[in-house]
């Protein structure tokens, strides 16, 4: 081949693409759900529970010349206490900062009051909108059709998708869609890098969804997990010692549950997970602790990735 047979090689290949996109919505509208799907694989913890999002948490994913970094901030909603506002000033951030915002409405909710202030906020964002309706599944094609027409009158949105994230139905052309709206640039992670969250903070993430699933509405969205050690073994394995911090001794025995059977289940479950994550066998050992008042720590706060907040 000669030199100017490379050149014009070289010129016929697209630019690199790469860009944050922010997914931006009320709590349990399926943002989990639709970066695990857009990025296929367990990046983010997924549960029925409001606000298990803490953090912006990015997925990553290559699609054809194109990184697209997802961020995935928490739920925006009333906030009534610190973390909640802590919770609800990281995810505007994450907004702000983004070359992209997916606004995420759930089909079936509509334009309900939690989405309404979300749409009236959105407007002081200069980004290029996407409007993304979820759960469609769910919904008639005529409410569907209604629903993006009146979001659409809100705000000016640049492109609208209707998906179900649980399905996959409609994933792909929103990933080729952002693919191709990211700003030319390089790569900022290496390629076969699905997320930026280290594996100590994965691996309470998921001890985490492990508590919720269990326990639901017996235990406060309030307790953390915290991966204190993390060993990988001479034959393969991984020793993992995790922390779960609680606010209340009545709590703690809620968690370890009667002769240990709890906290048994759900070690059980999340080593299983972890397992198949870290691709070697998983030795998990969980502790229980009462840390009173946590929920006010700015120490803790910095660990979940969170701004603690003044007042």
């Amino acid at each position: 081949m000669s030199d100017d047979d490379a050149q014009s090689g070289s010129a016929m290949m697209p630019p690199r693409r790469c860009g944050f996109v922010a997914l931006i919505g009320a709590p349990n509208v399926g943002k989990s759900t639709l970066v695990n799907a857009l990025v296929g694989s367990k990046v983010t913890i997924v549960s029925r529970k409001v606000q298990t999002t803490r953090a912006l948490i990015r997925g990553i994913v290559i699609e054809n010349n194109a990184q697209i970094i997802l961020v995935d901030t928490p739920g925006i909603f009333a906030p009534k206490r610190r973390l909640d506002r802590a919770m609800v000033s990281t995810a505007w951030s994450g907004a702000h900062d983004a070359d992209l915002v997916c606004v995420l409405l759930d089909a079936r909710a509509g334009i309900d009051d939690e989405a309404d202030a979300i749409l009236t906020k959105l407007g002081s964002v200069d980004h290029p909108k996407i409007l993304v309706l979820n759960k469609i599944d769910l919904v008639p094609r005529e409410k569907l059709l209604a629903l993006a027409q009146a979001a659409n009158q809100r705000l000016k949105f640049v492109d609208t998708f209707m998906v179900s994230a649980l399905s996959g139905d409609g994933v792909d052309d929103l990933r080729r869609a952002l693919a191709a709206r990211v700003p030319e640039g390089p790569f900022h992670y290496p390629e076969d890098q699905m997320s930026d969250a280290p594996m100590r903070s994965l691996a309470a993430e998921i001890t985490r969804e492990k508590i919720y699933r269990h326990l639901h509405q017996e235990l406060p969205y309030q307790s953390t997990v915290e991966t204190d050690s993390w060993t990988e073994r001479k034959d393969g394995s991984v020793r993992i010692e995790q922390t779960i911090f609680v606010e209340r001794d009545s709590q703690r025995k809620i968690v370890l549950g009667k002769g240990g059977a709890t906290i048994k289940s759900i070690g059980a479950d999340s080593r299983k997970e972890l397992t198949e994550i870290v691709g070697h066998p998983v030795h998990l050992f969980l502790f229980v602790k009462v840390r009173d008042g946590w929920g006010d720590d700015p120490e803790r706060y910095r660990e979940m990735g969170l701004e603690f907040p003044k007042e």
